[in-house]
């Protein structure tokens, strides 16, 4: 991966070669030490020692293990391919081919996956600007899956499905696994507005008023 890219995952933008060797032995130490222990037991200082790092060197690149953590999620959601063009497909499975990816990039590995849950949520100032780069990139291949803008009401309450459904998966109440199933089976029910974008509310289903009972 190029210096400018892990440069916006550290605290430093501008790294040199020999800089950008060494935040990637981070990233890569914070995935193996959370192959054996819980986030809980992660530390800037182990992940350095096992990058054979010093740790006042490790914290010039993140200023926490939640850094870590998120900036190796962001550093694989740039891995993730360019969608093709899926013309014919059905809403479900268009959904169901753009988010396959995001969610098999933790699938294999709880620990980490249910880092990024964690690390996530910080308020930290640079994992805040990383969830915002993360977020966006996910926004964005729903909205290509659906063929709206980021604003359509489809790809919002796809992206809030998709979302709740993570911090499922990330306290253990999902498997990783099952996301997609669950974002697609989301995707079906909004298929009618597919059909008929004008509208509101998909034909067949009841109006506020109707649901409640209420007649004009």
């Amino acid at each position: 991966m190029s210096s400018s890219v892990l440069g916006q995952v550290t605290s430093r933008r501008h790294l040199s070669t020999k800089q950008s060797e060494t935040v990637q032995r981070l990233l890569a130490a914070t995935v193996e030490e959370l192959g054996t222990a819980d986030f809980d037991a992660l530390t800037v200082r182990r992940v350095a020692t096992r990058a054979g790092v010093a740790a006042a060197t490790a914290y010039t690149y993140f200023g926490s293990k939640d850094h870590l953590v998120a900036a190796e999620y962001w550093r694989r959601v740039q891995t993730l391919p360019e969608l093709n063009a899926m013309t014919g497909l059905a809403l479900g499975e268009r959904v169901g081919a753009a988010l396959g990816a995001v969610s098999l990039l933790v699938a294999d590995e709880p620990r980490f996956a249910s880092a990024c849950t964690t690390a996530l949520m910080s308020r930290e100032p640079a994992v805040a600007e990383l969830r915002i780069l993360i977020g966006t990139a996910v926004l964005k291949r729903i909205a290509q899956a659906v063929g709206a803008p980021e604003t359509d009401d489809r790809v919002v309450a796809l992206n809030l499905a998709y979302s709740g459904a993570l911090l499922q998966a990330g306290m253990g109440h999902l498997s990783y696994g099952a996301i997609i199933d669950r974002i697609v089976a989301v995707a079906r029910l909004l298929e009618p507005l597919s059909k008929n974008p004008g509208s509101p509310l998909a034909p067949g289903f009841p109006t506020p008023h109707e649901s409640s009972g209420e007649t004009s």
